[in-house]
């Protein structure tokens, strides 16, 4: 959620999203997931949709009405339908996250090392590239050739598989 706030400019649009998020976040992915039948891809529908609320925060009201609750749900079925339709129109191929991505060399003899090179390429890239190097977040996408969302996205994910393995070597 913080990411989405600080994409607001004032403490009352960031309350009112905050509202919103709380309370509308598991009605959006259920409705996303109908469609999509992919944990995912509805959690990406979600994250688009949660994008097109921030650009369009000035356009409500009050955060839980009937009116609210048929916005967000249009727009979380509209970001589906996208995601359903891209997915039908050109050819997926599963993506097994060991052999996605380049290999990153990292030097050095520690337990965060190990965890970090534990990850699948993918991850360990976007980490390296992000954390390491310095890079921005929109740097890393234009380098990978990715939409701003999906390398937020990207990062999220890392961080997330990376904190757990912390976790299992008892570093954290």
């Amino acid at each position: 959620m913080l990411l989405y706030l600080q994409m607001l400019e004032t403490p009352e649009e960031k309350s009112l999203f905050e509202q919103i998020y709380l309370e509308y976040r598991g009605l959006m992915y259920h409705v996303a997931y109908e469609i999509l039948h992919n944990d995912q891809d509805a959690e990406d529908a979600v994250h688009q949709a949660f994008v097109k609320i921030v650009e369009n925060i000035k356009k409500i009201d009050d955060p839980v009405c009937p009116k609210t609750h048929g916005y967000v749900v249009t727009i979380v079925e509209h970001q589906a339908i996208d995601q359903y339709r891209k997915r039908q129109k050109y050819q997926t191929v599963e993506l097994i996250e060991e052999i996605q991505g380049t290999n990153a060399h990292y030097e050095g003899d520690n337990d965060l090392t190990k965890c970090i090179l534990q990850l699948p390429a993918r991850y360990r890239e976007m980490i390296l590239l992000r954390y390491h190097y310095g890079y921005t977040v929109r740097e890393i996408a234009k380098m990978l050739e990715l939409s701003l969302p999906a390398t937020i996205k990207l990062d999220q994910r890392a961080k997330t598989k990376l904190k757990k393995l912390c976790e299992e070597a008892g570093i954290l």
